[in-house]
């Protein structure tokens, strides 16, 4: 695998850090999770579990070793130190200030291996107004705008369904530990990386900003050509219930369904943009979806080259064919389902260890390999 050879200190925990660790743990990397005495990372404790795990937890942490530390220890700061000297990648996910209250700021690891790559992520970052402000991810979307782009029927701002400013930060951060790695070939010395949330979030939005940059004013979400202003890009009701989406807007997608349902007529007012110039198109296939079932339509569309989709809820989404074939949800030894491996290469594919570690289930191991005692009760 790509990663072998490589260690990595995790003291993040929720999802953000555990899921970049999660990626590099997938690909060989040896992932050392550091855990508070008593509970543990939260995440043990969110949700359902089918086993000894949280889905939560396991779903973010397999294949990760767990070793139990009290970092307002002497000792265990003194363990952390012996550890991070073996390893060459660092991430956290507490706010500024606190590692260095702990003794694993950058500056102190750096001091002691100065090969490593440290890589922070927090709501608002290590600078700015906000830098101290708690903050998970709603409110980082809310600020950054993603909830003000997200509204319901009744245009009130709904809860994003994907944690995108947590996923975006751990994502960015995956991509810049590699590129500090990839650095460091060349160099010799590893770095520090300032991720925020909150910055994620916000530069997540490029194919929105038009009218924040051209025209200096808020989007109007429901008119943009990516939130419902536009007839080939929106949410749609079935008879029964259900819903299916239209997601292309390109001439040939517009043509071929309106062609199929012999309005070709309609046609340009797709062509002109979104718009409110759109509502009689978006009426009429509005009055056209409604006619048949969700699983009608799902039979009709196949094999017509229009963007289509059924809309489905998370358990179809997981049970979906694409999903199957793809790997995106694998077994373990006793049934229980696991996410798949988002990236996949031709050669040295992933080979993710599907059980998640107990609870401090390697910190006696660890201590032995870096020549320490267990601290004393």
């Amino acid at each position: 695998m790509k990663l072998e050879g490589l260690r990595v200190v995790d003291l993040s925990s929720f999802l953000p850090g555990p899921y970049l660790t999660l990626s590099l743990a997938d690909h060989g990397a040896e992932v050392i999770k550091i855990e508070a005495p008593g509970d543990g990372d939260p995440g043990r404790a969110i949700g359902l579990a089918d086993g000894e795990a949280t889905v939560f937890f396991r779903t973010l942490n397999r294949g990760k070793k767990s070793v139990v530390l009290d970092l307002k220890s002497a000792f265990g700061r003194k363990a952390l130190h012996a550890l991070c000297r073996t390893a060459d990648i660092f991430v956290e996910s507490f706010r500024p200030g606190v590692m260095r209250r702990l003794g694993a700021d950058y500056g102190t690891l750096a001091a002691l291996n100065p090969r490593l790559v440290y890589c922070s992520i927090s709501a608002f970052g290590q600078s700015g107004p906000y830098r101290e402000r708690p903050a998970h991810d709603l409110a980082v979307e809310a600020l950054a705008g993603p909830v003000g782009l997200t509204l319901g029927a009744d245009g009130a701002p709904a809860i994003p369904g994907l944690a995108a400013a947590d996923m975006l930060a751990a994502m960015q951060g995956l991509a810049a530990v590699l590129m500090a790695l990839y650095r460091r070939e060349r160099s010799g010395r590893g770095d520090f990386i300032d991720i925020a949330m909150h910055d994620a979030a916000l530069g997540g939005l490029p194919n929105l900003l038009g009218p924040v940059f051209a025209e200096q004013r808020a989007p109007t979400p429901k008119q943009e050509r990516t939130n419902g202003g536009a007839a080939f890009y929106r949410i749609y009701e079935t008879r029964d219930g259900r819903h299916i989406v239209l997601g292309g807007q390109e001439t040939k997608f517009v043509r071929n369904l309106l062609g199929e349902l012999g309005r070709l007529d309609l046609a340009p007012l797709a062509e002109r943009g979104p718009g409110p110039h759109q509502r009689p198109l978006i009426e009429f296939l509005a009055g056209v979806f409604r006619q048949r079932s969700r699983a009608e339509w799902i039979d009709w569309f196949r094999g017509r080259d229009i963007c289509f989709a059924p809309v489905n809820d998370l358990r179809e989404a997981a049970s979906d064919p694409q999903a199957q074939a793809r790997g995106m949800i694998l077994r373990d030894a006793a049934g229980r389902e696991h996410l798949g491996p988002v990236i996949k290469f031709r050669d040295e594919p992933a080979e993710p260890r599907l059980a998640a570690p107990w609870l401090g289930e390697h910190t006696e191991a660890m201590l032995a390999e870096l020549g320490l005692a267990p601290e004393p009760d």
